[in-house]
């Protein structure tokens, strides 16, 4: 068995600020000194520095010259933007899969994604809900055998998982997202192609229609 290769400064800087924006920690619309964070993290400032400008490439951060760096908030048009993209791009990849002709065995990660939502749920544990349903598109991606469609969504799954972490407290409680997901899982398994995609578009388009409204309701804008 091969030994994994230590991380480097660079990424245990990257993936530390990503826990820490992601956690709420570092809250949006926040300013911060590199040399601040780079204490945080308990680093030199160069390898802090890498990781900021990656994520400012991935827009969870603003990297300003002599001014420090901004946490960039969640911005409702990014949201209607990201969502009209990832709809067209999963209702595709939900039609693929549908069309693979997968046994029953080879939907099992999918399967175990929806029983993992309904069971927290079911304990009102609304962070486990929120892996697992990432688990469940990450997933359906996968499973449309399309690789450049994977590579695009998993490039908005940060800002998707922002904005979900600030409305989760905040949102109707999603029994209906979970029905859909088993719609969904049913047309696939059956190799319903054209149900596949109608399902999942139209839970992708509800899912944006809420996410917005709470993002303008409460006024959680971007820059």
């Amino acid at each position: 068995m091969t030994r994994a290769e230590p991380q480097s400064n660079y990424q245990k800087a990257l993936m530390g600020l990503r826990e820490l924006i992601f956690s709420g920690e570092l809250t949006a619309g926040s300013d911060h000194l590199e040399t601040e964070l780079a204490e945080r993290m308990g680093m030199s400032r160069t390898p802090v520095r890498e990781a900021l400008l990656t994520l400012e490439s991935q827009g969870l951060v603003k990297v300003r010259p002599r001014r420090g760096v901004r946490i960039v908030p969640v911005s409702a048009e990014d949201m209607r933007e990201i969502y009209e993209v990832l709809t067209e791009l999963e209702s595709l990849a939900a039609e693929n899969a549908a069309r693979a002709g997968y046994h029953e065995t080879e939907l099992v990660a999918l399967a175990d994604a929806i029983d993992a939502m309904d069971a927290a749920l079911a304990q009102q544990d609304l962070v486990a809900w929120a892996a697992a349903d990432e688990r469940f598109h990450a997933e359906l991606v996968r499973l449309g055998g399309n690789t450049r469609i994977e590579t695009i969504v998993d490039r908005m799954q940060d800002q998707v998982r922002r904005a979900r972490a600030s409305t989760l407290y905040i949102r109707p409680k999603p029994l209906q997202s979970n029905e859909d997901h088993r719609a969904v899982y049913r047309a696939i398994r059956e190799g319903n192609a054209q149900s596949a995609r109608a399902r999942h578009r139209t839970h992708r388009q509800e899912a944006k229609k809420t996410l917005i409204a709470l993002l303008d309701k409460h006024q959680l804008k971007g820059l």
